[in-house]
């Protein structure tokens, strides 16, 4: 058994790269805890402006609620009509894409960083989101790294999704499993 010291000194972030010089990443934290994450700015225009200002592609129309924590927002694309809930949480290491018409209801996460816990180093893993057009991520709910949501899936309320969703399909659970097709009308 390695000693705690041991494993700090084998820990491995590999080849990962923030993209950021350190003045964006110290000024990103500190507007991120002052305007999303403490919920004193409500307006999501204002925060829609803040987050282009740090290289976030975003759409037409896209409403970002407060008590928001985004980890990077130059690795974050929305497209237009997109709606983030109050105290979502994109963990965003790798890339997010969101496409239009999606929503992340209150409380959900999009996890794109892990661990290989069988390794003494603990590499971090990191891989990308993608979340297609149409599709709700319910309250709660988790998605986890690598997943591709296809088109109008739901991932039901504090569900994980570990799997890729296919289009037009519930997934409910933990882990999430497709329980239904998905019907509009």
């Amino acid at each position: 058994m390695l000693k705690q010291t041991q494993l700090k000194k084998k820990f491995n972030t590999k080849d990962y790269s923030i993209d950021a010089s350190a003045f964006k990443i110290a000024s990103w934290y500190f507007v991120s805890t002052l305007f999303f994450r403490s919920g004193i700015i409500p307006f999501s225009t204002i925060l829609v402006a803040i987050l282009k200002m740090y290289g976030a592609k975003i759409g037409k129309d896209v409403r970002v609620k407060p008590y928001t924590n985004i980890k990077y927002p130059w690795k974050l694309i929305v497209g237009d009509h997109t709606w983030i809930g109050e105290h979502c949480w994109i963990e965003n290491l790798a890339m997010v894409t969101l496409g239009s018409n999606v929503c992340l209801s209150q409380g959900s996460m999009l996890l794109t960083g892990n661990h290989d816990y069988k390794k003494v180093s603990f590499d971090l893993i990191t891989q990308p989101i993608i979340i297609e057009d149409g599709v709700w991520i319910g309250a709660k709910a988790m998605v986890c790294p690598g997943i591709h949501a296809a088109s109008h899936a739901i991932l039901s309320v504090s569900s994980v999704a570990t799997k890729n969703m296919d289009a037009y399909s519930i997934y409910q659970g933990n882990p999430a499993v497709k329980v239904r097709d998905r019907v509009i009308e």
